[in-house]
């Protein structure tokens, strides 16, 4: 859903594209679920294309960094992430990354990832607001940035063996 322009610099998120992804695993456990948080996951929810070369992952915890370089066939363009800010309560966990150094086609980027219990299920929530240079390059970008991340569900739901 598109709310209008983000100034550079600023991340208010008022006025971002966002997408909203909620996997189900069906019996597992916040806390199991959660400690596969890591650098195999990560480069496992890393769709066919573009490739991915994990440069740097310090973890999910606020002042962790995540490097990446994507090859993007004729030329690769580094996205480096801060996590911002993390916490855990009541059996709900979770973590958000800021782009500090997004690829050339992102102008501002933060995802939110939630964990949190659901009764014998554990609920995995994708909240990503993004922003490109324009509202109309945003707009080309969010099908093809809606369906990296629906390409994790599959990935996400082999996670339920883990309690």
């Amino acid at each position: 859903m598109a709310y209008g322009r983000c100034a550079k610099g600023s991340f208010d998120l008022l006025i971002l594209f966002r997408i909203k992804i909620t996997t189900r695993i069906k019996n597992a456990r916040h806390s199991a679920v959660l400690a596969k948080f890591d650098a195999a996951l990560f480069l496992k929810l890393a769709p066919p294309f573009p490739k991915v070369e994990l440069l740097q992952f310090d973890g999910c915890q606020k002042g962790d960094i995540v490097k990446i370089k994507l090859n993007l066939l004729f030329f690769t363009q580094i996205w480096e992430s801060e996590i911002i800010e993390n916490g855990t309560e009541n059996q709900r966990s979770w973590f958000v990354d800021r782009a500090t150094e997004p690829p050339f086609f992102i102008s501002a980027w933060r995802h939110h990832h939630e964990l949190k219990q659901d009764n014998e299920d554990v609920l995995i929530i994708d909240s990503i607001q993004f922003y490109s240079h324009n509202w109309l390059l945003t707009a080309l970008f969010y099908p093809i940035i809606y369906l990296q991340f629906i390409y994790r569900i599959p990935i996400y739901k082999k996670l339920k063996n883990t309690h």
